[in-house]
């Protein structure tokens, strides 16, 4: 698609948008008229799969680029926006960052036959789940990439806050990341920055799955949630979608829950 065929100036970014919430955020927001970067980083044998996807998304009619690359080591980082600096064209600004990087350990505290969770397993999880989207806002503010008025979200789960087997590195790093969307909204408010996190409940993902015992997490959602059912990739891109919307501007700090009433009970 030509540039001046595009609808919008606006962009968004979506660190980790091949799979899950990210994917889901990506053709949404797509679908609402937003040009789309998406950083992931994916094994060659998986690309057909994902590149497919991606060609849904240039359906849409908005300009469109993925880069496969490491988004969490600081030169990689560093190469990927000069690489965006140089690709969207002049005029043009990131109006959304959305952070879907899901990686992470998951292994027991205590173990006796196999290895437990070491001091290492805990810094390379919060400093990809967490300290990476204060990175990548600062990296954005320096390169003059944010529009006046930008959306910044963050993906959370009920672990930041309730203890869970196999969980205690991926809880703590959504703890941080909380942590951290809550001083970035007070501290970058004054650039036209508003931060926030959605806590979605229970989502089918491949993150999900990776957990030890996912099963019975999803047996257990789905008695728990008023509504019977699991939280979808969609419902959790619907509310990005509004978190970006006009009449959201003044939302700003807060963890917002998507997940049809799962943590009442």
């Amino acid at each position: 698609m030509k540039v001046e065929e595009v609808k919008t100036n606006n962009w968004a970014l979506i660190l980790g948008g091949s799979k899950g919430l990210g994917l889901a955020t990506a053709r949404k927001l797509a679908r609402s008229g937003y040009n789309i970067l998406v950083v992931h980083r994916d094994r060659n044998l998986d690309m057909p799969g994902i590149e497919s996807t991606f060609k849904e998304i240039s359906s849409a009619g908005v300009l469109f680029k993925n880069f496969n690359k490491d988004a969490i080591q600081p030169v990689s980082r560093e190469e990927l926006i000069q690489e965006i600096q140089d690709f969207i064209p002049e005029g043009h600004k990131i109006k959304v960052l959305v952070h879907s990087i899901a990686k992470g350990n998951l292994k027991p505290m205590y173990a006796l036959n196999e290895q437990a969770l070491s001091s290492q397993d805990f810094q390379i999880t919060i400093n990809a789940m967490a300290i990476s989207l204060y990175d990548w806002t600062q990296g954005l503010i320096r390169a003059g990439l944010f529009a006046d008025d930008s959306r910044i979200i963050a993906f959370t789960s009920e672990g930041s806050t309730k203890a869970m087997s196999n969980y205690g590195a991926v809880g703590a790093a959504k703890a941080a990341l909380e942590a951290i969307a809550r001083n970035m909204a007070l501290e970058f408010a004054v650039l036209g920055l508003k931060t926030n996190c959605i806590q979605a409940g229970v989502t089918d993902t491949e993150s999900l799955r990776r957990i030890p015992g996912s099963r019975n997490l999803i047996e257990q959602a789905i008695s728990r949630n008023p509504n019977a059912r699991l939280t979808t990739p969609e419902d959790v891109a619907d509310v990005v979608y509004l978190l970006c919307t006009e009449e959201a501007k003044w939302i700003n700090g807060t963890v917002i829950k998507v997940d049809g009433g799962e943590s009442l009970r």
